[in-house]
C-alpha cells in the first residue's frame, strides 16, 4: 500500500536555508556579475537593517554582504546583481553559511568546494 507518508520519505530533499525557503542557486559563476568595487545597498528584502549599505572595498563588509545575499536571495536576479562569481570563487572558503547554502552550491558548482579544499591546505 502506497501512503501519502511514504510518499514524502521518497521525495527529493529541498535544501533549505531557512525554516521553508529554499537555497536559491545560479546555473553558473558566470551570470554573477555583480558589483566588484565601491557600496553597495542592498534592498530591504535582503537585508532588513536601517544601514544597508556596504562598502566592498572593506573584506568584513563584503563577507558580509555574500552571506547575506546567498541565503535570503528568493530569486536569480538578485545573486547576479549583488554577486561576481570570481569574488564568490575567491572569498567562498571564508563565509560563514548554513550547512544547506554551502552544500547546495558545492553540488552545483564543485570549483567552490575545491576552493575550500585549498584553503585548509
Amino acid at each position: 500500500m502506497f501512503t501519502r507518508e511514504r510518499e514524502l520519505d521518497d521525495a527529493p530533499a529541498v535544501p533549505l536555508s531557512r525554516p521553508h525557503r529554499a537555497v536559491v542557486v545560479a546555473g553558473t559563476l558566470s551570470e554573477l556579475t555583480g558589483p566588484t568595487a565601491g557600496r553597495v545597498e542592498l534592498p530591504l528584502r535582503l537585508w532588513w537593517n536601517p544601514h544597508r549599505s556596504f562598502d566592498l572595498g572593506q573584506p568584513t563588509m563584503l563577507l558580509w554582504m555574500y552571506e547575506n545575499v546567498l541565503r535570503e536571495a528568493i530569486r536569480v536576479g538578485e545573486l547576479r546583481d549583488f554577486l561576481h562569481g570570481p569574488t564568490l570563487a575567491r572569498v567562498w572558503p571564508e563565509l560563514n553559511l548554513p550547512r544547506a547554502v554551502r552544500r547546495a552550491w558545492e553540488e552545483r558548482h564543485p570549483v567552490l568546494r575545491r576552493a575550500v579544499t585549498r584553503a585548509a591546505a
